[in-house]
C-alpha cells in the first residue's frame, strides 16, 4: 500500500449538520504517515460556494464550534480541521517516518493542510483561523494563494514580542514542575483580560471549565501543550496573504494585543480589520452573536462598517493606534519588598515607579541591586499594598510572583505572572482603589 495517503474515505465528504455531529468521531485522513482529522458539512442552498474551513486553537475541540456551524452554513460549507497535536488530534510521533510532532514547525502544518487539500480535492476554500490556528492559516493562506476565496483570521502577530515568549515559556516550566492548579489559573488568565472582566463580562462558568480542561491535563495534553507552546516559540515571522483579508480582535486583547493584529492587517494589500468591542482574546465565548455576524456578513463578501458591537478600522486609523492597553498607575506608597520562591534570605527593598495589571517599572537603587534581580528571572515575588472589601488601604501586602523582563541602568521591567485567580482578583480591585495615583 502507499504510504502516502492510507486512507479511502467510503462515506461521501460531506454530511448533514446537526449538533450531536461534532461529538462523533472525526474522519482520519492520512498524509506521509500524518493524521488529519476532520468533520464536513454542507446544505444544498451553499454547495455550491468555497467550503469555509476552519482552524482553532491548540485545545479546542470541534464541540467548541457547535455554535457556529449553523451560521457559517449560510456562507458555504463547512470543514473542521485538526492538524497533527492540535485541537482533540493527539498525534505526537509519525508512526511511518519516525518524526516527531514536535518538529513541525508551522510551516509545515500548513503544508500537510495544503497536501491535505489537494487530496480531498478542495480546489478554492475560504478559512478561518483562531489564536494559534490564524499562524498556520496565514501560511497556508501565503502558500496557496490561488486556493484562497476568503480569510478571517483572529488573534494573529506578525512577530512574537519577547514578553509573550516570556508567558509561553512561564507556562511551560509551571507544566514540568507539576504545578498544575498554576498552570490551569495561569492559562486562563494569560487568554483572560482579567482586568477587563467588567466590560467583557466573561462567564464564570465558562472560565471554571477552562480552568478545569488545563489543569486536568493527561500525559498526551502536556506533550501536545509543549508541542504548540514550542511550534510558537520558534515562530520568527508570519507572512503576509494576498487574498481578501479580515484580522479581527478583541478590543481588550492582553494576549495577541490590538496594535500586534493591526501591524500584521497593515502588511496585508487586501485587508478589512474590525476590533470586536468589549471582548479580549476569546470573542468567540465572550461577544459570540457580534463574532460570527461580523465572519459571515465578511464571508458573504457583504461590508462590515454598520454591525452592532462592531468596530472597523481604517488603515490609516490602524498606523495611530495607540500600543498601550492599559492605564500605568503610581502607588500611594510605593515602596515595597521583593522576595525569593526558595532562597530565604534574599530580600530587597525596591520602588515601584509605576504599573499596570500586566506589570510594573522598579527603581532598585543601584545597577548591583537591579542586576541581582535580572539574575533571578522567575522566583522573585513583589509585595505590593492591599485593599480590604471596603477598599481601604489594608496593612496585608499581596504578593505577586514576576518574570523579570528587563534591566535599564537602576531599574527593572517585570511581568506579573498572574498564576492565581484570587491573588488577580485583589490585584484589580488595589488597581482601582485609594492606594494608586493616576496622573
Amino acid at each position: 500500500m502507499d504510504k502516502v495517503v492510507q486512507h479511502i474515505d467510503t462515506f461521501p465528504f460531506y454530511t448533514e449538520y446537526n449538533r450531536g455531529a461534532l461529538k462523533e468521531s472525526p474522519r482520519v485522513h492520512w498524509i506521509n504517515g500524518w493524521k488529519v482529522e476532520f468533520l464536513a458539512f454542507a446544505n444544498e442552498a451553499t454547495r455550491h460556494l468555497p467550503p469555509v474551513v476552519i482552524l482553532g486553537g491548540a485545545f479546542q475541540n470541534f464541540n467548541s464550534y457547535k455554535y457556529c456551524v449553523e451560521p457559517l452554513l449560510e456562507t458555504g460549507s463547512v470543514i473542521l480541521v485538526d492538524l497533527p497535536s492540535l485541537g482533540s488530534n493527539d498525534q505526537v510521533h509519525n508512526l511511518v517516518t519516525g518524526e516527531r510532532s514536535l518538529d513541525l514547525d508551522i510551516g509545515d502544518l500548513a503544508q500537510i493542510l495544503g497536501d491535505w487539500t489537494n487530496s480531498v480535492h478542495l480546489n478554492k476554500v475560504s478559512m478561518m483561523g483562531m489564536s494559534l490556528g490564524s499562524v498556520i492559516a496565514a501560511n497556508f493562506a501565503a502558500a496557496h494563494p490561488d486556493k484562497m476565496s476568503r480569510l478571517v483570521l483572529m488573534g494573529v502577530m506578525q512577530q512574537t514580542r519577547k514578553s509573550w515568549r516570556m508567558l509561553i515559556q512561564e507556562a511551560c516550566d509551571l507544566l514540568h514542575e507539576n504545578r498544575m492548579v498554576e498552570f490551569g489559573q495561569a492559562m486562563v488568565l494569560f487568554l483572560v483580560n482579567h482586568a477587563r472582566m467588567k466590560e467583557t463580562r466573561m462567564s464564570p462558568t465558562a472560565r471554571k471549565l477552562f480552568f478545569q480542561q488545563m489543569s486536568n491535563f493527561g500525559l498526551n495534553e502536556r506533550l501536545r501543550y509543549e508541542i504548540n507552546a514550542n511550534r510558537l516559540l520558534r515562530i520568527k515571522h508570519v507572512p503576509s496573504p494576498s487574498c481578501q483579508t479580515l484580522v479581527a480582535t478583541g478590543q481588550y486583547d492582553s494576549f495577541t494585543l490590538p496594535h500586534e493584529n493591526a501591524k500584521f492587517a497593515l502588511s496585508c494589500p487586501h485587508m478589512q480589520f474590525a476590533l470586536i468591542k468589549n471582548a479580549d482574546h476569546v470573542p468567540q465565548l465572550q461577544k459570540r452573536r457580534e463574532t460570527l455576524e461580523l465572519f459571515t456578513t465578511f464571508l458573504r463578501g457583504e461590508p462590515i462598517d454598520q454591525l452592532d458591537g462592531i468596530m472597523p478600522m481604517s488603515r490609516e486609523e490602524l498606523q495611530q493606534m495607540d500600543r498601550r492597553g492599559e492605564e500605568r498607575v503610581k502607588l500611594v506608597d510605593s515602596t515595597c519588598q521583593m522576595t525569593h520562591r526558595t532562597k530565604v534570605d534574599f530580600n530587597m527593598t525596591v520602588n515601584v515607579v509605576d504599573l499596570t495589571y500586566f506589570g510594573l517599572l522598579l527603581e532598585a537603587g543601584s545597577e548591583a541591586n537591579a542586576a541581582a534581580i535580572l539574575a533571578e528571572p522567575r522566583d522573585l515575588s513583589i509585595h505590593l499594598p492591599s485593599v480590604d472589601s471596603e477598599g481601604n488601604v489594608s496593612t496585608e501586602r499581596l504578593s505577586i510572583e514576576c518574570l523579570i523582563f528587563e534591566q535599564v541602568g537602576t531599574q527593572v521591567r517585570a511581568l506579573l505572572k498572574h498564576g492565581n485567580f484570587e491573588t488577580s482578583d485583589r490585584l484589580s480591585a488595589m488597581l482601582t482603589s485609594r492606594a494608586v495615583i493616576r496622573d
